[in-house]
């Protein structure tokens, strides 16, 4: 009887979902988005491992004003900037006409195109753990972004909330700049695309109160307010995004950006603007489990990924044994 009654809740929830026109064309152009997003991430890609090659040093410690420089310089990393800038348009046009999270999961696409177009690219084929990794990557967000669209209800948002995602972002940016100055020689890879991911969470979510405001005519000192810390959250993403090229492939870096930022989005959405105090208890450990499934893939990734393992096994190191072998035959060469 129970599971007959949340069918039902969730068959009219779904209905109700799609029955505005405007959200089934919200979608096209979210995939459009993903698509343009998988592209630009190769050429950008491409454009920060040439200026590697050309300049001799690597942007892994962070980039510096040379390599960004350069950069501007490489017609593959414009070419791919533009592409990037085309997906931001469709996703902007979509979160315009579509709840925010029906759009965002949908990026979770973008992972699988730049997954076969780098494995096309660089010719490291994709392992079965590199294939399960990305399963449970895609597989966690669809169904934690899932969740919340069953319980999740928009709201307009008050002020009170908007000054608390401000300055949880304000907070967020200080403690990755700490971070940064922490963990820029070791070249974690990972951290800058936590890092990114995180900022892009609140990047789309105050790109969605953005275009709900503008569209109120409630243009005023807030608005404006939100407007540039989305300025300085996107740039301060994209740092972190182009270190992480240099790296690791374009495929784990999507995978953060991809997985990380809905997450952040929806949970922002839930714990602030109290989206879902309608949901369950299960719902709220549904979250828990699908998140951490997606995280877990994010981290399996950046162990097991085919091209990192390969670039790891091309590092030039001493080993114990040559060193032995030489120091031995020194000593037999005196004697």
């Amino acid at each position: 009887m129970l599971l007959l009654t949340v069918s039902a809740s969730v068959t009219d929830q779904i209905t109700e979902a799609f029955r505005d026109p405007a959200i089934l064309a919200g979608i096209p152009l979210a995939l459009l988005g993903a698509i343009f997003m998988s592209f630009g991430a190769q050429y950008q890609y491409r454009g920060v491992q040439k200026v590697e090659k050309v300049t001799g040093r690597s942007g892994g410690n962070g980039l510096d004003r040379n390599h960004l420089l350069n950069l501007l310089r490489r017609p593959s990393w414009l070419a791919g900037t533009i592409m990037l800038g085309l997906a931001i348009v469709c996703q902007l046009a979509a979160l315009s006409v579509a709840p925010l999270i029906v759009v965002q999961p949908l990026g979770a696409v973008s992972l699988v195109i730049t997954t076969l177009l780098n494995a096309r690219i660089s010719g490291h084929r994709p392992t079965r753990q590199s294939i399960r990794s990305i399963v449970a990557a895609v597989g966690g967000i669809f169904i934690f972004v899932t969740i919340a669209a069953f319980f999740a209800t928009e709201r307009p948002v008050t002020q009170a909330q908007l000054l608390i995602i401000l300055g949880l972002l304000a907070v967020t940016i200080v403690i990755f700049a700490v971070l940064w100055l922490v963990f820029r020689k070791h070249g974690l890879a990972l951290f800058y695309i936590v890092a990114s991911g995180v900022l892009y969470g609140f990047v789309a979510t105050l790109a969605k109160v953005v275009l709900s405001r503008i569209r109120d005519q409630n243009f005023d000192w807030l608005t404006l307010l939100c407007v540039v810390a989305l300025l300085a959250a996107v740039a301060v993403g994209a740092y972190f995004v182009q270190t992480a090229y240099s790296l690791g492939p374009p495929d784990l870096v999507i995978a953060g950006l991809t997985v990380i930022d809905p997450i952040v989005a929806v949970a922002i959405g839930l714990v602030v603007l109290q989206e879902a105090e309608t949901a369950p208890l299960w719902a709220f450990i549904g979250f828990g489990i699908a998140g951490a499934l997606a995280i877990y893939g994010v981290i399996s990734l950046a162990r097991n990924h085919p091209q990192v393992i390969s670039d790891s096994l091309e590092l030039p190191f001493t080993r114990a044994s040559s060193s032995d072998d030489s120091s031995d035959d020194g000593q037999k060469s005196s004697s």
